[in-house]
């Protein structure tokens, strides 16, 4: 069996798959010569690279989103593709976010921009049972967030396209379940992949169904919020407009170009698509698992390039 890794880091990721698959030859795409592989574990491979390789017994994508993957023109047809799933990435996730909805729900936000002003102002607090927070998306990452911040003492609405069931989670799904859940938020988290139904998903008609003084935190997929509505709905300068603030770590062009809005605007931050890096370790016990199981033929969950996930 032959694997070709691919990805930043690749000879670390090719010295944690030989440990884990001793019977296999693991090699990384600087060494390809176009010698047929078995296997992909890839993260945003080159079209050339797929190209190269279009009989494949399976393709691993290193990572939750497969947008990359899926709207890649060099992807062969009919090879199965499957993704990681959490594989260590749901905790780093959970600090992130929980960072964002404390930023906003402590006032960090607020008292940031007090200091701009030399102002010294305690503000009343808002205990955590008091400030509902709505996670949109409940894969494998997205449940375990939510759960997290449930755990934390956060009032917890959760949204799926199809119905779920987490404990200490208000769940709703479908159309009328997101409308019901941007009604009752005071923080939003979106953790969609990226697909044709979630695309700009937020945007001015889905913002203005959020409470006025809501904020946002996208570490999820960079297409599924209408920037442009998004700058409408914050309004400019430091005073808050309809939406008090947002904390951004994906976007739709990255890195995010030097003259985009978001930079400089007073209530947005912004980080370069760090939230959940993959931890080598963990993700290679499960990429091995993978590659295994399509090797003996056990059933896999694999990705629907049509839903996108």
């Amino acid at each position: 069996m032959r694997v070709l890794v691919h990805i930043d880091e690749a000879e670390t990721w090719r010295e944690a798959l030989a440990q884990r698959l001793p019977d296999a030859e693991i090699v990384t795409s600087s060494d390809d010569s176009g010698t047929p592989v078995d296997y992909l574990a890839v993260w945003k491979p080159p079209e050339s690279l797929l190209e190269n390789h279009p009989h494949l017994k399976g393709i691993v994508n290193l990572g939750a989103g497969v947008d990359a993957l899926l709207n890649n023109p060099g992807l062969p047809r009919d090879v199965p593709i499957v993704k990681l799933r959490d594989a260590g990435m749901g905790p780093l996730m959970a600090d992130y976010v929980r960072y964002g909805v404390l930023h906003f729900q402590r006032d960090f936000d607020r008292y940031r921009i007090q200091q701009t002003d030399a102002q010294w102002r305690e503000r009343p607090l808002t205990d955590k049972a008091d400030w509902p927070v709505g996670i949109l998306g409940l894969g494998a990452i997205g449940a375990h967030v939510a759960c997290t911040l449930a755990d934390d003492g956060f009032p917890v609405h959760g949204w799926s396209r199809s119905p779920k069931a987490l404990d200490g989670v208000t769940c709703h799904h479908g159309d009328d379940g997101l409308a019901s859940l941007l009604g009752a938020v005071n923080t939003l988290v979106t953790l969609l992949p990226d697909t044709p139904s979630t695309r700009h998903i937020i945007n001015a008609d889905t913002l203005a169904q959020l409470p006025a003084g809501a904020s946002l935190v996208n570490p999820g997929r960079g297409t599924l919020v209408d920037e442009a509505a998004l700058l409408e709905a914050l309004g400019d300068g430091p005073e808050e407009g309809r939406l008090r603030g947002a904390l951004l770590d994906a976007f739709p062009e990255e890195p995010l170009p030097a003259n985009s809005p978001l930079w400089s605007h007073p209530r947005v931050l912004i980080t370069p698509h760090m939230a959940a890096p993959t931890p080598v370790r963990d993700a290679a016990d499960q990429v091995a698992e993978l590659i295994r199981a399509m090797e003996n033929g056990d059933p896999v969950e694999t990705i629907d390039p049509q839903a996108g996930y």
